[in-house]
């Protein structure tokens, strides 16, 4: 095991290919739950269990299951339904554990299923050839990078909220704007690793 090569992997999907900058992937989220800061971090906490979870359960029965079998082919539609039966269980325990959190995700949550991101990390686990530990640093940087452009985010909206911003700029223009400056901000980065 490199640890060189585990610390590329992670700094490289936290900030280089950011999941939602980057790729624009998770944007729903990302425009939804972003209004407050702690409804942001509620999400990233939500996103980063479904996807490492998810990461390891596909990657086992990919490798475990479908290429001895040599059904391959049936990659997508298993991760989509491990998908679904692991954001079913996140928001029955988020339901029972923290009705507020629940509240505040709303609609938001459920959406995890059709995160794009969580489906891209479980299919470019197996497209790269990660081994055990590759896999578990790019699942969790995945979603540690996108709780961090989600939260930097989130406290940029509340600023926005009690500015005077002009009424043709208020709510999802001013939001999309930020949204772009934060991107080029991070493609700054791109020499970095």
């Amino acid at each position: 095991m490199d640890i060189g090569n585990l610390f590329t992997i992670f700094v490289t999907a936290v900030l280089i290919n950011n999941v939602i900058l980057n790729q624009f992937l998770g944007m729903c989220p990302f425009m939804g739950v972003s209004k407050k800061s702690s409804s942001a971090i509620g999400m990233g906490g939500a996103v980063t269990f479904v996807i490492v979870a998810a990461a390891i359960v596909t990657y086992g029965l990919y490798h475990g299951v479908l290429a001895p079998l040599h059904i391959e082919y049936m990659d997508l539609i298993t991760f989509i339904l491990v998908i679904a039966s692991l954001v079913q269980l996140t928001e029955m325990i988020i339901k029972k554990t923290s009705p507020s959190l629940y509240k505040a995700l709303g609609v938001y949550l459920p959406l995890i299923t059709t995160n794009c991101a969580v489906l891209m990390v479980a299919l470019e686990n197996i497209k790269q050839g990660y081994d055990f530990a590759e896999m578990l640093t790019y699942s969790f940087a995945i979603p540690i990078g996108f709780t961090l452009v989600l939260y930097i985010f989130s406290t940029i909206r509340e600023r926005l909220d009690a500015a005077k911003t002009p009424a043709a700029f208020r709510g999802n223009p001013i939001a999309l704007i930020v949204a772009a400056m934060m991107a080029l901000a991070f493609s700054g980065l791109m020499g970095l690793v």
